[in-house]
């Protein structure tokens, strides 16, 4: 069974709308969603059985956690034992922007969202997924929304039908831009390191 669907307008989300879906993630609900490369899959980084979920969803693995889009970028201090001065000058520089950074994790975060003692989050310049933190008040996971080792979708039609019927709610805002996903840096060394090449030169 595919999961209800919401249409949005990309640029502006009706509240309703985005309520409504922080709503199914303040429950315990997975929400896909739109960002500015690609279609995401939402879960509550508070609620350890959303993300236990969502990682069955997905087929993920230990090794690959969930990174992370924030409702605002002072809540960088939620996830992150300290954010090095370097970090806060690429944060300066790209955020809100298509750039996650790898930063040393506060303790008491859930395993699906850490690795070697990091975490990765980004603050997206997108209306839907910064809408979406901001409505549920905290970080959303921002994997993408695809079986492990598929193409990311760019389009709510496009989306994988497990996928599709696995979620509790789509949010359909039309093709997103595609092209490569956010460029990822570990910011907890110094200079900071490019991981993945992406969407933006830090």
């Amino acid at each position: 069974m595919s999961a209800f669907v919401l249409t949005l307008d990309p640029t502006r989300p009706a509240e309703a709308f985005i309520r409504r879906a922080a709503e199914a993630l303040a429950q315990g609900g997975l929400v896909v969603f739109p960002t500015e490369t690609l279609y995401g899959i939402a879960a509550d980084h508070a609620n350890p059985a959303a993300l236990e979920r969502l990682a069955a969803l997905k087929g993920r693995r230990p090794d690959k956690p969930f990174p992370l889009i924030l409702a605002r970028a002072e809540e960088v201090q939620a996830i992150a034992a300290e954010v090095p001065p370097r970090a806060r000058e690429l944060m300066a520089r790209h955020w809100p922007g298509p750039l996650t950074l790898v930063l040393p994790a506060r303790p008491g975060l859930h395993p699906c969202l850490t690795l070697a003692g990091g975490v990765a989050a980004r603050l997206s310049p997108h209306p839907v997924a910064a809408g979406l933190a901001r409505a549920l008040g905290r970080a959303i996971t921002a994997t993408s929304a695809n079986p492990a080792g598929a193409p990311a979708p760019v389009s709510a039609q496009a989306l994988d039908p497990a996928i599709a019927g696995g979620v509790d709610l789509i949010l359909d805002a039309g093709p997103t831009a595609g092209g490569p996903p956010s460029t990822l840096v570990d910011a907890r060394q110094d200079p900071p390191r490019v991981l993945r090449v992406g969407a933006v030169i830090p």
